[in-house]
């Protein structure tokens, strides 16, 4: 037999050390479980999987979870799963190039830091040191009004990072102007209006857990936060958490969160809004194309294809399926963002090719930081620009602007 005869005429000799060793990749055992696990990450998920073991439960499924019984979330990850991208080979790719321009500024790559509140509570040291990783990495970092860090404090902590302020158009209309000045005379770029929390969703995970406004912790989730010693000193031993753009004003936590949210905010706001912020104005919580179209005449620079990461309407759009209507009713006219669920390089691609300027990223960057503080941010850009140059390359695109409707579509099964 061939195998056989083949057997027969090899020359066998003994293993060497010196073939075998370049091939091992030993370290010295440690007893720093956590550092060892930092270093086998490869891709957000794996951040993920760190971060539910660094927390307490009711802050993980703050971040983790969505609206009544989280369908908006199952459907998100769905539409990912079908997310095809068409290659094209025989193209030069030596110099793959992931930036982008963003109101006239060079940005590193086609992500944003969206706004979340609360991120103290993910890890002590907050919206700063997401920001100087954004500063860092030539990105964008947008401040949430629901912050645990003011405007003032943000731009003294990262003068240079290029920084969009997030906010609710309250009912109080002189306090909101209170708020546009701030973070116009703090050098915050963009203003950006949340529009589809004219209530508050419904979110299951955190009502049991007792992380609602005010708070009610029950003993079960006190008992499981004590778990957690390094978070618990790590809270203990900081500043209070806070709403701190609020500081100082004296009404109770449930009285100023019913402030924050207007149930008569409508379009005609939005043409007030133009008229007291001279910079670009970007319009979070888009769901539908139709009214993408009225900010398109209305003027506002930018819109966010967003449903909260599921937080607020359960079984509402999915944003990924939405972008291409919308891209093909208005691209053109303003700029399209897009938040939801993105974890991967590859879907980032796929936005774009969708009619995306850029992803807004949340719970991505706040997987890192729940993981491995500062350097877990950093972990997820240098996941997210690897993933991104090298889908890019793969699929024979040397620049972000060479993407387009042909590179990318959604399967139907």
């Amino acid at each position: 037999m061939y195998w056989l005869d083949t057997a027969m005429k090899s020359k066998r000799q003994l293993p060497s050390p010196r073939f075998v060793l370049p091939l091992i990749n030993w370290g010295f055992p440690t007893l720093r479980r956590h550092k060892a696990r930092m270093s086998k990450v490869v891709t957000v998920r794996d951040l993920q999987k760190i971060a539910r073991t660094r927390v307490p439960k009711a802050v993980y499924d703050y971040v983790e979870g969505g609206a009544h019984e989280e369908i908006s979330l199952a459907r998100t990850a769905n539409a990912f799963l079908r997310v095809e991208l068409q290659p094209n080979v025989l193209r030069d790719i030596s110099n793959v190039d992931t930036s982008i321009e963003i109101f006239g500024k060079k940005t590193a790559m086609p992500v944003i830091f969206a706004p979340t509140g609360y991120t103290r509570m993910m890890h002590h040291t907050g919206e700063p040191a997401v920001a100087e990783v954004a500063e860092k990495n030539n990105l964008v970092y947008c401040l949430s009004t629901m912050g645990t860090t003011a405007p003032d404090d943000l731009a003294a902590a990262v003068p240079g990072a290029r920084r969009w302020y997030q906010f609710y158009l309250m009912k109080d209309r002189q306090a909101s102007l209170g708020f546009i000045k701030r973070a116009k005379d703090t050098g915050f770029e963009v203003l950006m209006l949340t529009v589809d929390t004219p209530v508050s969703g419904v979110r299951a995970r955190d009502i049991r857990n007792g992380l609602t406004v005010p708070p009610k912790i029950g003993l079960k989730t006190f008992l499981d936060m004590t778990t957690k010693p390094n978070w618990w000193m790590n809270l203990l031993t900081t500043a209070p958490l806070e709403f701190a753009a609020f500081r100082g004003y004296k009404e109770p936590l449930a009285q100023l969160a019913a402030k924050i949210y207007d149930p008569t905010l409508n379009f005609e706001d939005i043409s007030w809004l133009r008229t007291v912020w001279d910079g670009p104005i970007i319009i979070k919580g888009v769901q539908s194309v139709s009214d993408a179209e009225k900010l398109a005449d209305i003027g506002v620079q930018g819109i966010v294809l967003s449903n909260h990461g599921g937080r607020q309407l359960d079984k509402g759009p999915v944003m990924i399926e939405l972008l291409p209507k919308v891209a093909e009713k208005v691209g053109g006219r303003l700029d399209i963002y897009v938040d939801g669920g993105f974890m991967t390089g590859q879907d980032v691609v796929a936005a774009i090719a969708f009619g995306a300027k850029a992803v807004l990223i949340g719970r991505a960057y706040l997987y890192g930081i729940m993981a491995d503080g500062q350097n877990g941010v950093e972990k997820v850009v240098e996941i997210l620009q690897a993933e991104i140059s090298n889908t890019m390359a793969l699929m024979g695109i040397s620049k972000i602007s060479e993407i387009n409707s042909s590179h990318a579509k959604l399967r139907n099964n």
